[in-house]
Formats: C-alpha cells, sequence, structure tokens
C-alpha cells in the first residue's frame, strides 16, 4: 500500500490529464481523478471528491490537490467529513507538478505527511527529501545518456524510484547545474539530452548501490 492521491480541478479533463500524468510517473499509486459535475458540466462536486478520497485512500492516506478556491473549500470539507480526517491532508502545491512530486514521494514510499510536503514543495521547483544518514561512503561516476528523452519525465521518475529503500545522498550534476536525484522536478530541470554527460556524485552506506542502479537504467535507455 501506498498513500493516494486525488486530484481536485473545476474542469474533468484537466483533472484526468493532471491523473494520468502522475500515474505515468508513479503506476503503483492510486490516483484518483475528481473533476467537474456530476452532469458533466464545469465546477467542483464534494459527492465526487468524497467518492474519490475514500478510493484513493489503501490504507496510508490519501493528499489531494486542487486547481481554484473553490475547490480547495469543497476538497477541505471532504476531509472533515471524514471518520478520522488526520487520514487526509488538502495540498497547496500545483496541481500538474504537486501530483508528479507526491506520485513519486508515495511510490517511494513516503508516509502522508511526507507526501504533502513533497506536493507542497513542487512550487519551489523540487520535492523535499526526508533527511537521509551521514556519508559513510562517496562514489563519483560519470555517464552519457545515449535515450533519446535524456533525463525527461518519464526516465527522470525512474532514476528517483530507483533509489527506494537506499540509504544514499545522490546528486547529478550537468555543467553547472546541480539535482537531488530523488526529485523528479530537480532531475527534470538539469535539461540533460541524449548524448550529455552527466556526473554521478552518491554518499551514504548504499552508495555504490545507488550508482550501480542508476548505472543498469542508463544501459537500458530507461526501459524507453
Amino acid at each position: 500500500m501506498s498513500v493516494g492521491l486525488v486530484i481536485v480541478s473545476h474542469s474533468t479533463k484537466l483533472a484526468e490529464g493532471a491523473a494520468e500524468l502522475a500515474r505515468q510517473m508513479a503506476p503503483e499509486v492510486h490516483v484518483i481523478a475528481a473533476g467537474g459535475m456530476a452532469d458533466g458540466t464545469v465546477g467542483t462536486d464534494y459527492e465526487k471528491v468524497s467518492a474519490a478520497l475514500s478510493d484513493a485512500d489503501t490504507g496510508d492516506g490519501a493528499v489531494l490537490l486542487y486547481d481554484l478556491g473553490s475547490a480547495q473549500m469543497v476538497a477541505e470539507l471532504a476531509v472533515e467529513s471524514l471518520g478520522d480526517p488526520d487520514t487526509a491532508i488538502v495540498c497547496d502545491g500545483p496541481l500538474v507538478e504537486g501530483a508528479v512530486a507526491a506520485a513519486v514521494a508515495a511510490q517511494g514510499g513516503h508516509d502522508l505527511r511526507a507526501v504533502a510536503r513533497a506536493a507542497e514543495a513542487a512550487r519551489e521547483g523540487g520535492e523535499v527529501a526526508e533527511p537521509r544518514p551521514a556519508p559513510a561512503e562517496e562514489v563519483t561516476e560519470e555517464l552519457e545518456l545515449a535515450n533519446e528523452v535524456g533525463l525527461h519525465a518519464r526516465p527522470a521518475a525512474l532514476l528517483a524510484r530507483s533509489l527506494t529503500g537506499l540509504q544514499t545522498n545522490v546528486t547529478i550534476a550537468l555543467g553547472d547545474k546541480h539535482a537531488d536525484a530523488a526529485s523528479v522536478l530537480g532531475v527534470m530541470g538539469l535539461g540533460a539530452r541524449k548524448g550529455d554527460r552527466i556526473t554521478l556524485h552518491a554518499t551514504g552506506p548504499d552508495a555504490d548501490q545507488a550508482i550501480e542502479r542508476i548505472r543498469d537504467l542508463a544501459k537500458r535507455n530507461f526501459d524507453e
């Protein structure tokens, strides 16, 4: 199980699109769209949001993201109506970037509050990483990207998810740009393309394993 997500929007298509993108980044996470009114018109529907919240929470809670003010009110009302309101959090984060960041954090096994922080931190362009151990080992390696799209959305999500469960802190450098490898948005922000050479720097007890996992992804062209 993992923390689920609910995308609350005035538009059915907008909610479904954001949910679809988040599922692409984190296929094991329950991401439920709750957009539009029951009759298909533009608006937010309390009953629809409540049902989506019930579907999204498989035992670890759910995070709700919204597009406009009234969607926030409906989302908060749905949470307040729960038997235990502490099992869901309404986040003030960007709808699309927040959904992607939260979904990847949820698939990585982070708890409800950590997933909510990831969604909110996406407004500044990156997820909030969980505390990591003091470095016990350091490993540096350079890789050339051979996949067609470089480190864009799906490859960045695969790379971030590959570090799940490891006690390590990995940074990726491209020229004078640096990003936390656990941050999908940060990795995407490097703008790394096919043929670019990136430098991986890992610290912590599992540094070698982290580099090995990323090296394996690169050899597989990030499963493109």
